[in-house]
C-alpha cells in the first residue's frame, strides 16, 4: 500500500507542478488560454496576476507533498504521512471547489483532485496498519 500511495502522491505532485507552470509561467500561451477558456488578450492581462498567484499555491502543495514523501522514505513516517495528507487533502479540497463553484470545469476538477484522493485512500491504508 505504501508504493501506490508514493505513487499516486507523485502523480499527484505531477499535475500540480504542471498546473504551476501553465498558471505563472505560460499564462500568455494561446495553448494555456485555450485550456483556461482564456477568449482575448484583455481577459489573460487582467487575470495574469490572479492566475500567477494560484499557480504558486499548486507549486506549493505540491512541495509540502514532495517533502512528506522525502520524510517517509526516510522513516519519519508520522511527519512525512502527516505532510503527505496535508498536501493531498488540500489537492482534493481545492479540486472539490473547483467542482462545486463551476461545475462546467468538472472534468478539470476532476483531473485535479482524483490521484491525491487515491494517494489519501491509500496512505490511510498504509499507515494505519
Amino acid at each position: 500500500m505504501l508504493l501506490t500511495t508514493m505513487i499516486f502522491a507523485g502523480i499527484a505532485v505531477a499535475i500540480h507542478v504542471y498546473i504551476f507552470v501553465l498558471e505563472s509561467l505560460r499564462w500568455d500561451r494561446p495553448s494555456t488560454r485555450r485550456t483556461f477558456g482564456i477568449k482575448t488578450d484583455a481577459e489573460a492581462s487582467a487575470t495574469k496576476p490572479l492566475a500567477f498567484n494560484q499557480g504558486f499555491y499548486n507549486l506549493f502543495l505540491a512541495v509540502i507533498t514532495v517533502a512528506g514523501m522525502a520524510l517517509v522514505l526516510a522513516s519519519s513516517t508520522t511527519v512525512g504521512a502527516t505532510l503527505i495528507f496535508a498536501g493531498a487533502g488540500s489537492m482534493v479540497a481545492a479540486g472539490l471547489v473547483l467542482l462545486l463553484s463551476s461545475p462546467k470545469l468538472a472534468r478539470a476538477a476532476l483531473f485535479q483532485l482524483t490521484a491525491p484522493a487515491l494517494a489519501i485512500i491509500f496512505g490511510l491504508l498504509a499507515f494505519t496498519s
